[in-house]
């Protein structure tokens, strides 16, 4: 028997940093759900291929804010960068450098958190435990965020990317106001969302990849999240 296992699978362990999605999943309390809905059935499908033939084609219609999502800077700028303008180079193996911050005393992350560490060029993961509430009612309030400070400390030393397992990057219970997602957009940092699992992520050492469709015109999309340690 042939082994198919390459060295580089062998040595190599994948965690899935995403939320699946399905319909009727809520994200983000007061969006759309998403609908999935046939387009051709598979029994309507026989009647024009062979015998023995037969596909599903389905249509899903959705917000790009659903499940784990990533941001580019035209969500909050409107002459930002949109999905399709993003370099793969941003996306794909960066070097994680996770936080883990389950206990947490404030909801608000604070640059002091990221003090001691060297983050130019890398993908800085917020763990905060907060994604056990994802697809309940808990999951609305209370919720950690990135404070100003915090994203302006991220803004200052170069990372590439910003995530966090929570309802939002900013606090949505502040009336409004969006600091981190407009300092972060602002300096070309892409902001991914609702993300799980980053408990199995270890602090240093572990890659990350998050990966949306190139799509002209829009901000926001879900994207396939997952680590390399």
């Amino acid at each position: 028997m042939t082994d198919h296992t390459s060295p580089r699978s062998a040595d190599r362990r994948l965690v899935d940093l995403s939320h699946p999605i399905r319909a009727g999943l809520v994200t983000y309390p007061g969006l759309p759900a998403p609908r999935i809905t046939p387009h051709l059935t598979r029994e309507a499908s026989r009647s024009a291929y062979a015998p023995g033939t037969e596909f599903a084609m389905d249509v899903i219609e959705m917000i790009g804010n659903t499940g784990t999502y990533i941001d580019s800077p035209f969500h909050r700028y409107a002459d930002g960068g949109d999905l399709a303008s993003l370099s793969l180079e941003t996306l794909v193996g960066l070097r994680a450098e996770v936080f883990h911050l389950t206990d947490a005393a404030e909801r608000g992350i604070p640059a002091e958190a990221f003090a001691g560490r060297e983050l130019a060029g890398s993908a800085v993961l917020l763990h905060t435990g907060w994604d056990r509430h994802f697809g309940a009612p808990e999951y609305r309030t209370g919720s950690p965020f990135l404070t100003e400070a915090g994203a302006q400390h991220l803004v200052d030393a170069g990372v590439t990317l910003v995530g966090i397992d929570a309802l939002n990057i900013d606090d949505t219970e502040s009336g409004g106001e969006r600091p981190a997602h407009t300092l972060l957009l602002a300096a070309g940092i892409h902001v991914v969302e609702h993300l799980t699992n980053l408990g199995e992520v270890p602090a240093e050492g572990a890659r990350f990849t998050a990966v949306p469709p190139r799509v002209e015109g829009f901000g926001t999309f879900p994207v396939r999240a997952f680590a390399e340690l």
